[in-house]
């Protein structure tokens, strides 16, 4: 009797991964290019990145066609970005819906089911999967042209879970900073990706000098060119560097994405020349 019950519970589980599997499938086909957005260590502006990196492809002609999974479990910042905090996710008889954002943005964030923003997130690998697997089936994000995944420092259960759930992922943006601590680490963001066969769009330098608002001369203050350093080291497309701009700052703390309030900026003038570069690598992956 306890081998058939014991059989039983084995066949239900099978069961209830396919259609996990199913269902995960039916909401991903829906949304036509999926880009995680990683780095080697914190504090390298990576959510600043992936939020300004969605304003700036929804700016381009895809209003209400781009979403922000905020995979950042223990310190998601993309609400707090992008003018959500507080917000909650909506639910009807249709699904659990995405909040929405400035330019029709569809963001999920685990912030939004949290009862404050003091609460922390105190859970173990396993419960991180399946809240990140959740977060893919069971919202309801419907057509979407881009999904920007926001992943937390390292290579660690996050950066993993959404590897081996998105096998057709688009591809990777690596962030770093001028500083060797940054440069070190994001080789192993790059081994990362080449060991999970996701393929690298390139690597982002942020933080690279400072620009002077009133007279535009440059300074190297935390110096600059490691990234592109990295990349020629590893054979890695190099797509681009984003100087210091106070204006970043403010306009994060504001809950603005920077590229909108400010979009003749530096460090906007920048970004869109980082967009055009995903941009052709992306019409290169449909030859």
């Amino acid at each position: 009797m306890g081998v058939k019950s014991d059989v039983h519970a084995i066949d239900k589980r099978k069961k209830q991964l396919l259609e996990q599997e199913k269902k995960l499938r039916t909401r991903m086909n829906k949304i036509k290019h999926k880009i995680a957005v990683i780095s080697g260590k914190g504090g390298v502006g990576k959510s600043t990145i992936t939020v300004n990196l969605a304003a700036a492809f929804a700016m381009h002609g895809h209003v209400d066609r781009v979403g922000i999974l905020d995979a950042d479990i223990h310190g998601p910042s993309v609400p707090k970005i992008i003018g959500l905090t507080g917000r909650r996710l909506q639910s009807g008889p249709l699904g659990i819906f995405p909040a929405t954002g400035p330019l029709g943005i569809r963001v999920v964030s685990m912030e939004f089911l949290l009862p404050d923003e003091t609460a922390p997130v105190i859970w173990r690998g396993p419960l991180k999967m399946t809240a990140i697997r959740q977060f893919m089936t069971d919202i309801t994000w419907g057509d979407l042209d881009f999904l920007f995944i926001d992943l937390p420092p390292g290579t660690g259960d996050e950066p993993l879970s959404v590897a081996q759930l998105l096998p057709e992922m688009d591809g990777v943006v690596i962030v770093t900073i001028p500083s060797e601590v940054s440069q070190i680490v994001v080789k192993k963001a790059v081994t990362f990706a080449r060991k999970l066969s996701l393929p690298i769009i390139g690597i982002v330098e942020n933080m690279s000098g400072f620009v002077c608002p009133k007279c535009g001369t440059k300074i190297d203050i935390f110096r600059s060119g490691g990234g592109k350093k990295i990349s020629e080291q590893l054979s890695v497309p190099f797509i681009g560097s984003i100087p210091i701009d106070p204006k970043v700052c403010e306009d994060s703390d504001k809950g603005v994405p920077f590229i909108i309030e400010h979009p003749d900026s530096s460090s906007s003038k920048a970004f869109k020349e980082i967009v055009k570069r995903i941009e052709t690598f992306l019409e290169g992956r449909k030859k």
